[in-house]
């Protein structure tokens, strides 16, 4: 059969329009609706703080890898820095520091120290010159009962540590922050059960179990053999 000219062209730009409209069709959306907005990141930004050095915040592995100002400022920096900045630099001493911090967390992340006429800068290391951070099996079984004074962070803004009222720091997985909101407040009472280290520099231990109460504790990570029992507090 031999289609007219015109019909043909006609069917010809129908075929045409229908093929146009079909991709031009958004995809189809997900099962569940729409997906979430992706979300821009967050940009760093520099800035300055300048109080005096009111305490260290040692890591369950004895090292410093933070401080607080006297006007409540949280400084973070890296545990490489522990034994340069602790040697050099005391409580009450005066201090600057400048660094970056996002504008959704409460902290600094250092980059440069200044005090009494010294400057320290943060240079990484090199690969292999850092000693590898002790086994948790090596760290003492430690446990703490007390009021938060204080809630840590780290540098992206989410809370991984609390600053107890007896000078005790506890630090857990950033993930587990939701599971214990209700502990994350000045003025809660937190009972703790972990390992940790004690020395000039204070008591820093890793949360194993977190809880109001010792009668309350969940777990927040497993043990070298797994979850942990009652350690004994030691003196």
């Amino acid at each position: 059969m031999t289609l007219h000219p015109l019909l043909r062209t006609g069917l010809l730009a129908a075929a045409l329009a229908a093929a146009n409209a079909h991709a031009q069709l958004p995809p189809p959306a997900p099962p569940g609706g729409p997906g979430p907005l992706a979300q821009a990141p967050v940009a760093e930004q520099s800035a300055t703080a300048s109080s005096r050095l009111q305490r260290w915040l040692p890591n369950p592995n004895g090292e410093a890898d933070g401080l607080l100002l006297q006007d409540g400022t949280q400084i973070a920096f890296p545990p490489h820095l522990s034994e340069t900045l602790t040697a050099w630099l005391h409580p009450g001493d005066p201090l600057e520091v400048t660094g970056w911090h996002r504008p959704d967390a409460p902290v600094l992340r250092a980059e440069t120290f200044q005090s009494q006429g010294r400057t320290v800068q943060d240079t990484p290391p090199t690969p292999g010159q850092r000693p590898l951070p002790p086994p948790r099996e090596a760290l003492t079984p430690l446990q703490a009962n007390a009021r938060v004074t204080q809630v840590l962070f780290n540098s992206r803004g989410d809370a991984h540590g609390l600053l107890l009222e007896d000078g005790v720091v506890v630090r857990f997985p950033p993930h587990m922050g939701t599971s214990v909101a209700a502990l994350l407040k000045p003025g809660a009472m937190v009972a703790v059960r972990g390992w940790g280290t004690r020395n000039a520099l204070g008591t820093g231990m890793e949360a194993a179990q977190m809880g109001a109460t010792p009668d309350t504790l969940q777990d927040m990570l497993g043990g070298p053999a797994g979850p942990v029992g009652a350690p004994a507090l030691r003196p």
